[in-house]
């Protein structure tokens, strides 16, 4: 495959927005577009609207027939059966059959996996990890996604559901999750559980930080980050007691897969040293003798807004290569 005759689409369906992109063999977007997701409460008015997307943005670059494949990424997206299953924070309720949807509609290959199986199929691909067997790609956003990669294989499962990193219990019986369950580790590092954890700051250290002059509705990770390169003493604690959380967690995870990175990508992941040295340093401290200095923490090679449309179209893009090697 080369040339603009050879494109894919990759989709990178959020709970609020979807991006959509073109992209090329070698992982150039040639157009992209954004259309509300939360717009279409209806599944096949969605589908309609990201066909028509996809045939739109195709009209200045090339013709329908240059389109192979398309790539999606989608939260509780089974990689499996194709379908978006249970997606608590879509409109779309019970198993929604997205790629066998567009399949019909476009007579070509459509794959589906989750947002962050997509980013990490993109690091591996046109990312920091181009090279690299063995690793894990966490997404730090509203909640914690991660995917795993194994031997240059993204981990599945059986079911399609593997590599839930951000529902690993991080604290006996702590916060209460979206899930139901209490203490997972999304609930403590995301931008979501850092608010949190800067509230709980501040209620125990009243007055002691520029934060608190924000009503608590308003606060957000960014402003977190800013005060804490700031000098401001919460938002650094605050920052110090993620990266331990997420370090101690991270220190389990290699003990079962034994990567040769984990790279971190999303809001959090850009505030840079205020979270890379504590999660660093928590997790050396926590590993297993046989993996001290072994397994790298990066940052991600890719920008936030292109990992998953790229890792999408990497998906499949590589599942037809597979299928016609020449």
């Amino acid at each position: 495959m080369n040339g603009m005759d050879n494109l894919v689409a990759g989709v990178d369906i959020g709970g609020t927005n979807t991006k959509i992109g073109i992209v090329g063999q070698e992982g150039e977007i040639l157009a992209e577009d954004v259309m509300g997701t939360d717009k279409y409460p209806d599944f096949n008015d969605f589908t309609i609207q990201l066909s028509g997307t996809i045939r739109k943005l195709l009209v200045d670059i090339a013709t329908d027939s240059s389109l192979k494949g398309i790539g999606l990424g989608a939260p509780n997206g089974n990689y499996y059966s194709g379908n978006i299953e249970f997606a608590p924070n879509l409109a779309w309720k019970g198993v929604v059959p997205l790629a066998g949807k567009l399949e019909q509609m476009f007579g070509i290959p459509v794959v589906l996996t989750n947002d962050a199986n997509a980013a990490a199929m993109g690091e591996m691909m046109y990312g920091a990890a181009r090279g690299m067997k063995d690793f894990i790609v966490i997404t730090l956003g509203t909640g914690l996604g991660s995917g795993i990669v194994v031997h240059g294989e993204v981990v599945y499962g059986h079911d399609g559901f593997a590599g839930e990193m951000g529902h690993l219990t991080a604290v006996e019986n702590g916060r209460l999750c979206g899930c139901g369950r209490k203490g997972c580790l999304e609930t403590y590092v995301s931008a979501t559980g850092i608010c949190k954890t800067v509230l709980q700051l501040l209620d125990k250290y009243s007055g002691e930080s520029e934060l608190s002059r924000i009503p608590v509705e308003n606060i957000t990770s960014k402003m977190i980050s800013e005060a804490a390169s700031g000098g401001d003493r919460i938002a650094g604690q605050a920052f110090g007691f993620t990266g331990e959380i997420l370090g101690k967690c991270l220190a389990d995870v290699v003990a079962l897969f034994s990567p040769e990175a984990i790279f971190l990508l999303g809001g959090l992941a850009n505030a840079g040293d205020l979270i890379f040295p504590p999660t660093k340093a928590h997790m050396e401290k926590s590993l297993l003798a046989v993996f001290s200095g072994k397994v790298k923490i990066l940052p991600s090679g890719l920008s936030e807004n292109s990992a998953a449309i790229l890792g999408a179209a990497g998906l499949i893009l590589r599942e037809i290569s597979r299928k016609d090697p020449c």
